[in-house]
């Protein structure tokens, strides 16, 4: 048999070299190398405690709110194990379980059991289980005072997948090129880089609480067409992430009208609509406007269970809603959905509680609510706390959460500190956010991970740790910039 001469004996068949170029040049800044080295120091601290200066990492990296121990919801996972181990819904045992479960908790299992024939472990519709597709339109329907239709709507594993499958239908070739904010959530970059295609960026205006500047999308548009590039989407992160900030509704029927006037379609991740902590920019969603508009936008529009108050993103549960797409687009979402066989069935019976949760007079309604209403005020305190923290600082500025998970402030770095990074080869606020670390155990991700300014710094940083462990946190990571600044004030010119 004849050999690949372009493979020399011995050599590896798969190598950086003959893999996928697309995957190798993917980048995701939210678990790149502060991560990885925050692993690593894990790992350190459980081999060799008191190793380091500090006694554990404190991951602000990510969106995960139980890593940081956020305690689920009691009915979510009450109707989760009952589902799991369905022997407790048996006649023989009915009476002991009712003795440990409250009888909304034992019907709803009960229910949404009888929707797969009692099989939690078996496949599902590819587009998920219809019944919960209604109860997510009834909810859209019930958030916006607009119809929904249960066959618009698509439950897939968390948004990211929903996201990934939107672009993956809109991208046809290495010239179509989709708008997205900067800064921006990197899973938009990481995947119009697997597709080959084109990332577009546009302006946040971070001295406008993050509003969108249609000017900016106007110059962005513009300049990207005249290089040639088919621009077919306009990605818009409402509330924000990074930013924190959350749209008006002003703000968002300019964009539904750009959006009208160039011909684009537009894909909302609204992901964070409960994570609201504003007056003054309550959250309305794209769909809504769209309706009241009666606009022929085409629209994509992404929820999840991983954030609100719910947290449950190891689950992987979300859902698209398409409006105004055309029918023999939606038949090849449907095929892309079959290709998948189906989302996780777990997942989907936990955005079903999201949507459809326990109502006034159940059993579980007062502790329901007050689980979600404890979760939202300690989020809403540490959210002003820590912008409080970090304007209180010198050389860093920070616009205060309106919505997410997220504060994204700007810091000024010392000109020698950026000379030092630039002779390592490094980014300035990559390495700033790697001091960071190493110094606290504070892992967060730095701004050019998420693209902003340029010649501006800034990082993200969650306000998810413990509320009892709060200020510890902020000393720490105080203690960290106040040292810095200092170490560096002799260099200044």
């Amino acid at each position: 048999m004849a050999s690949n001469s372009s493979n020399p004996a011995g050599a590896k068949v798969l190598s950086l070299e003959t893999m996928n170029p697309r995957v190798r040049v993917m980048e995701y800044a939210v678990r790149g190398a502060i991560p990885i080295r925050a692993e690593e120091l894990t790992a350190q601290l459980k081999a060799q405690p008191g190793s380091l200066p500090f006694a554990k990492v404190t991951p602000c990296n990510i969106g995960n709110p139980q890593q940081l121990k956020q305690k689920p919801l009691t009915f979510l996972r009450q109707v989760s194990a009952l589902m799991e181990y369905s022997e407790l819904l048996a006649p023989e045992r009915i009476e002991q379980t009712r003795a440990l479960f409250p009888e909304d908790a034992i019907a709803r299992a009960q229910r949404n059991l009888a929707f797969v024939d009692g099989a939690v472990g078996a496949y599902t519709q590819s587009l998920g289980i219809a019944e919960i597709r209604e109860d997510v339109a009834r909810f859209i329907e019930k958030r916006d005072g607009f119809p929904a239709s249960a066959s618009n709507i698509c439950l897939t594993a968390g948004a990211s997948g929903a996201v990934e499958r939107v672009l993956d239908i809109l991208v046809s070739g290495p010239e179509v090129g989709v708008m997205i904010p900067i800064p921006q959530y990197p899973l938009y970059t990481a995947t119009l880089a697997h597709l080959d295609a084109q990332a577009v960026p546009y302006y946040l205006q971070e001295e406008h609480d993050w509003q969108l500047s249609i000017a900016d999308l106007d110059r962005a548009l513009g300049e990207a067409r005249a290089r040639g590039v088919d621009v077919r989407a306009l990605v818009v992160i409402n509330p924000g992430n990074p930013t924190g900030g959350c749209l008006t509704e002003a703000n968002i029927e300019e964009v539904v009208r750009f959006c009208e006037r160039e011909r684009l379609v537009l894909l909302a991740d609204e992901v964070y609509q409960t994570n609201i902590y504003t007056e003054t920019n309550p959250f309305v969603s794209f769909k809504k406007v769209v309706s009241r508009l009666g606009s022929p936008v085409e629209l994509f529009s992404f929820h999840s269970i991983s954030k609100g108050m719910i947290g449950e993103c190891g689950r992987r549960g979300g859902y698209y809603e398409a409006v105004n797409i055309d029918d023999q687009v939606m038949g090849q979402l449907l095929k892309l959905a079959s290709v998948s066989l189906c989302p996780n069935v777990q997942g989907q019976m936990a955005v079903d509680i999201m949507v459809n949760p326990p109502q006034p007079g159940d059993a579980s309604h007062a502790q329901y609510t007050a689980e979600l209403d404890a979760i939202y005020q300690s989020m809403r305190r540490r959210a002003k706390k820590l912008a409080e923290a970090f304007n209180s600082l010198p050389n860093m500025s920070c616009n205060d959460a309106q919505g997410a998970m997220y504060l994204f402030p700007k810091v000024e770095l010392p000109q020698a500190f950026v000379d030092e990074a630039a002779a390592l080869g490094q980014q300035p606020d990559a390495l700033y956010c790697m001091r960071m670390l190493e110094a606290t155990g504070i892992s967060v991700v730095p701004g050019s991970g998420f693209g902003q300014v340029p010649g501006t710094f800034h990082f993200r940083s969650t306000f998810l740790p413990p509320e009892e462990l709060f200020d510890d946190f902020i000393a720490g990571f105080k203690g960290f910039h106040l040292d810095f600044i200092s170490r560096y004030a002799g260099s200044q010119q």
